[in-house]
């Protein structure tokens, strides 16, 4: 247990969260692994749970908590199901967030408030075939005509994007500006011009649904643009360090529930006469499995507490995400080696959660992208 100590409140949503996750995600995880199904339902119980919104304010549809309640409650959500967490993270990080920091009182009003109440869900739309890591290469381009935009191009890897009703969609306004010319955009998925392209068939987080995106002559109006032209880099990169977070909370989570898992069943298995949890070869696995998921919890929650504090959180953001992938990584590897054959089967968990953990070591920044975010911070700091 960390010495940090929860409020009441935090307790009290990690506690709801842990009880939904236990009893109402857990036993059909497996099922939607293998169906490669979206949890409709479960997404509809978070929704009525507060945790579709959950740091957006009473005002405007959310349940007004702070991030770090956010980053308890997708943890324990996460090592249930990280498909079902991904869902929760993305609505909450990567679309209501740029839209309460980013948007016109209008733009809240609209989107935000059926966004945190759960009554649409969001997607992020920023990777392209040819611009994934590096965000000032997008070729989608919005053209100002009158009192609307007109947006064309493809996008890949959307989170969500087959069953999203809002897009945060970002374009460029003038493709020889580069960074400069990036502009963000609320767009409707329902808007003409708007086509869900290729579903993708993925290894790991099957029952969270990812697309293409593609936009032909997609006519967007005016008072829907985030922020000004030329913003949206500044908008995708804040909503990224943020959205790293809850990656990190993901990536703990998975690797809690692998964890827990490789320790039950090295109590329950035995060889040569012995619970094999007698030896010291497992031991000494399950002594720094523990020790690795306690850092980088604690990192990702050093980053949450920075971020609630309006402080500038992007090492730390990066710090946790890396760390907490990579830590999720090695430790569902390592839970299916305590279980031997057995871990190679979908008998048992612990295959599904190392299928899972791959992904957070790629989406919303691969580890060598946080390695270089946390390089330049470094040196800003010692120059």
């Amino acid at each position: 247990m960390s010495i940090i100590e929860l409020t009441e409140e935090q307790r009290m949503i990690r506690d709801v969260a842990r009880d939904f996750a236990e009893n109402e995600i857990k036993p059909v995880a497996a099922e939607l692994d293998r169906q490669g199904k979206f949890p409709t339902e479960l997404v509809k119980k978070m929704a009525e749970l507060g945790f579709m919104g959950i740091f957006v304010p009473e005002d405007y549809g959310g349940s007004g908590m702070d991030t770090f309640s956010y980053v308890l409650a997708l943890e324990e959500i996460c090592k249930a199901c990280a498909s079902t967490g991904v869902i929760m993270s993305v609505n909450n990080s990567l679309v209501c967030e740029p839209i309460l920091r980013f948007g016109t009182e209008e733009q809240k009003r609209e989107y935000l408030t059926p966004l945190a109440r759960g009554e649409k869900l969001g997607c992020f739309s920023l990777s392209e075939p040819a611009a994934g890591s590096d965000a000032g290469s997008i070729r989608t381009t919005a053209i100002r005509k009158g009192d609307y935009y007109v947006v064309n191009g493809t996008k890949n890897w959307v989170t969500n994007g087959p069953e999203a009703d809002i897009i945060v969609l970002f374009t460029s306004v003038d493709l020889s500006k580069k960074h400069h010319g990036i502009t963000a955009f609320i767009v409707e998925k329902e808007t003409p011009g708007v086509i869900v392209g290729k579903k993708e068939d993925k290894l790991g987080i099957k029952a969270s649904g990812t697309s293409q995106l593609i936009f032909e002559g997609c006519r967007v109006p005016v008072q829907n643009r985030l922020g000004e032209e030329g913003e949206g880099f500044k908008i995708a990169m804040h909503t990224l360090d943020a959205g790293r977070i809850g990656i990190g909370a993901q990536a703990v989570g998975i690797a809690q529930a692998a964890f827990e898992e490789a320790v039950r069943y090295s109590k329950e298995r035995e060889s040569f006469g012995m619970q094999i949890s007698k030896f010291q070869a497992i031991q000494f696995m399950l002594a720094d499995m523990a020790t690795q998921i306690e850092a980088a919890r604690l990192l990702v929650w050093q980053a949450v507490i920075m971020q609630d504090r309006k402080m500038k959180f992007s090492k730390q953001a990066a710090m946790a995400k890396v760390f907490a992938s990579e830590t999720a990584m090695w430790v569902t590897t390592k839970a299916i080696q305590i279980h031997g054959g057995y871990g190679y089967t979908t008998e048992y968990p612990v295959e599904r959660h190392f299928r899972d953990a791959k992904i957070t070591e790629i989406y919303e920044g691969t580890s060598e992208i946080q390695r270089i975010v946390i390089a330049n911070e470094v040196l800003k700091e010692f120059s």
